[in-house]
């Protein structure tokens, strides 16, 4: 993995030195108003950030990428992430404080690793999830080309009631 710049911001590969600035970044509540939860404690962050290092599932059949997004003052701001599979998908996913939503940065942020993963790790397909009330996600997937899955090309298990299935074929943002 390499650092990715995407004009204002930087995309650093994920570490374990990561970890004590953005369990702030990760304990805003705003980011979590349609899933998930912040991180338990800052030793747990650390252990997770530790494990993702490895940047291999544990069978070794995915990739792990994951990537911190610092702006070009020094802050870190969220992170982007995508696990790459063997078949040339991606699965991804984000998340940004809510003090940088609205300026263009989380779209930045994901096609820069769009790009990055498709010129250095080949990948041809890209699948993401969000719950259907996340509009501000919703919209900046649908602006770099994702659209709703058809319903048959959902594996069982693999959306939640209330979440929606986006995929983007093909190419280059």
């Amino acid at each position: 993995m390499r650092t990715i710049g995407a004009g204002a911001l930087s995309l650093e590969p994920q570490t374990v030195q990561h970890a004590d600035e953005m369990f702030a970044v990760l304990s805003d509540p705003a980011i979590y108003e349609y899933e998930n939860q912040p991180p338990a404690s800052l030793e747990w962050l650390r252990t997770r950030f530790g494990k993702l290092e490895s940047r291999r599932s544990a069978d070794g059949t995915e990739q792990w990428l994951n990537w911190v997004v610092r702006t070009a003052g020094g802050g870190l701001i969220g992170y982007v992430q995508a696990t790459v599979r063997a078949d040339g998908s991606a699965a991804i996913a984000y998340e940004l404080s809510s003090a940088h939503w609205g300026r263009g940065f989380g779209r930045r942020a994901v096609e820069a690793m769009l790009v990055e993963l498709v010129a250095r790790y080949r990948v041809t397909a890209f699948v993401a999830v969000a719950k259907q009330q996340n509009f501000r996600s919703l919209r900046l997937l649908e602006r770099l080309g994702f659209a709703p899955a058809d319903p048959d090309r959902h594996a069982p298990g693999e959306i939640e009631p209330g979440e929606v299935l986006l995929v983007r074929d093909g190419g280059l943002p």
